[in-house]
């Protein structure tokens, strides 16, 4: 038994839930098309890079949540998940999920993104364990703003250590699946570093450090 550890964006999923969100609410006419999904592909092409300034995103992206009751945020979140997430589970996350199972793994989801968005993907996709960018909120809704240490490069190191601490689990025999040189921090945490799907330049770094590359694209069982 060992910690599983998964980023979520282009990792388990075949997409970016966070950026797919802001694109959801430009369609809903939330948000002004223009304005707003060119903010959200300037930090998107940020995030690949590895050069997004985490403070700036949140302010933008969790801007949204403090002009709508919850109820309705929650209602487009449910059409959210099933006309834009369903879709795309990468083919191979079931079974990679169902090997660390039958491993008796402990299955840990540790993502940027914030955890409105994501505690229902995790949910959808049966992982018990969410450690997500936190939002504010109060009796009256949230906020729109962020709240503790960002669950982002060496932050998600910083938020798993201190879970890691409440939870009694440590990192040996651990694992960690991601697609992003923004997890580098992370992967060298973990006894197991996997590289899913990179990019070609996040490719390169991981045959330099010698971590094993694999895709959760296709429908073949991967070799984990």
């Amino acid at each position: 038994m060992a910690l599983a550890l998964f980023d979520l964006d282009n990792t388990l999923l075949a997409d970016d839930s966070d950026y797919l969100w802001g694109a959801f609410l430009v369609d809903l006419g939330v948000v002004d098309r223009d304005t707003h999904a060119a903010k959200n592909k300037q930090f998107f092409e940020d995030y690949a890079r590895g050069i997004l300034d985490i403070q700036s995103y949140l302010e933008f992206q969790l801007a949204v949540l403090a002009r709508y009751p919850r109820s309705t945020l929650e209602q487009w979140r449910h059409q959210f998940i099933v006309e834009r997430i369903q879709p795309i589970v990468a083919p191979g996350t079931p079974a990679l999920l169902q090997f660390h199972r039958q491993r008796h793994d402990t299955l840990l989801i540790i993502t940027a993104t914030n955890r409105f968005v994501t505690e229902p993907i995790a949910a959808l996709l049966g992982v018990d364990h969410l450690l997500a960018t936190e939002v504010e909120s109060t009796a009256q809704g949230f906020t729109g703003r962020s709240q503790g240490i960002p669950c982002f490069q060496g932050g998600k190191v910083t938020r798993l250590r201190q879970w890691m601490a409440e939870n009694n689990q440590t990192l040996q025999g651990s694992w960690f699946y991601s697609d992003s040189l923004n997890d580098i921090p992370l992967l060298e945490q973990v006894d197991h570093p996997r590289v899913v799907d990179p990019d070609p330049r996040f490719r390169a770094m991981a045959r330099e450090r010698g971590w094993k590359i694999m895709s959760l694209r296709g429908k073949e069982y991967p070799d984990y």
